[in-house]
């Protein structure tokens, strides 16, 4: 028995919920695909689906084996992309993690052009939320949440910082309903320029102390790209970084 074909397989059924399914999405037939899950499933003692006239679904064991496997199989998936991924071109799949509205407004109406510049490459992007001068203490501020700290807002203008523990109705981990907030005049808001440059050039939003520079604590106003340190010399990683470096450069 090819016991990787035969996990191959028997994840195949698992996911197409039967055999004949299973089998039309490998190009096999049927009588194949059941004596590869009834060879794997003998040489593990133990039964890894429940059949059934209509259908088949996991086992307890199933269940757990079929997630252990699919874990083995991304990861050799990944050892034979990052490989080949050291070539001349960025092949495999590049996973990402980007904030909600940076990702939806920003990276989104332009990753068509990336892929069709890097054909072989795959992306799996998830799309996680992140979390002025002193008169601004008095007014109601609408507040971006980090966990359960607060952050004050930190303006500077050459050598001069201030730093605002500033208090208002509403604050929420989600940037866009802040910036929607701000348009219906319920305060003010600390927002990303992308994401408001379109309401401040329509005049639904108006940009305050445009001679200073502001961030939420000691937080950098820069985009950062983290990857692990096995992934230095990634042509995955380096593609994309300098695609996001040119579409933001200005």
């Amino acid at each position: 028995m090819d016991k990787l074909l035969a996990i191959k397989v028997f994840m195949a059924t698992a996911e197409t919920g039967g055999f004949s399914a299973a089998a039309r999405r490998l190009g096999v037939a049927t009588s194949s695909v059941t004596r590869q899950v009834d060879a794997l499933e003998q040489a593990l003692g133990a039964s890894l689906l429940n059949r059934s006239t209509r259908q088949v679904s996991l086992t307890e064991a199933g269940a757990s084996y079929y997630q252990r496997a699919r874990e083995i199989l991304e990861a050799l998936a990944e050892a034979d992309a990052s490989v080949a991924d050291r070539g001349e071109e960025p092949v495999g799949v590049l996973r990402l993690c980007l904030p909600v509205e940076f990702g939806r407004r920003v990276i989104a109406p332009h990753l068509g052009t990336f892929l069709a510049r890097h054909p072989a490459l795959e992306l799996d992007i998830d799309l996680p939320p992140l979390g002025e001068p002193r008169q601004l203490a008095d007014h109601a501020c609408l507040r971006f949440r980090y966990g359960q700290s607060a952050r004050p807002w930190r303006l500077t203008q050459g050598e001069q910082c201030l730093e605002l523990d500033i208090s208002g109705p509403l604050r929420s981990a989600n940037a866009d309903l802040l910036r929607e907030a701000a348009i219906a005049g319920s305060g003010v808001a600390l927002l990303a320029d992308w994401l408001v440059r379109e309401d401040v050039e329509a005049g639904r939003l108006q940009r305050l102390f445009a001679d200073w520079t502001v961030s939420p604590g000691n937080a950098s106003a820069s985009i950062n790209a983290l990857y692990l340190p096995n992934h230095r010399g990634s042509r995955r990683v380096m593609a994309f970084v300098a695609f996001c470096e040119g579409l933001l450069a200005d």
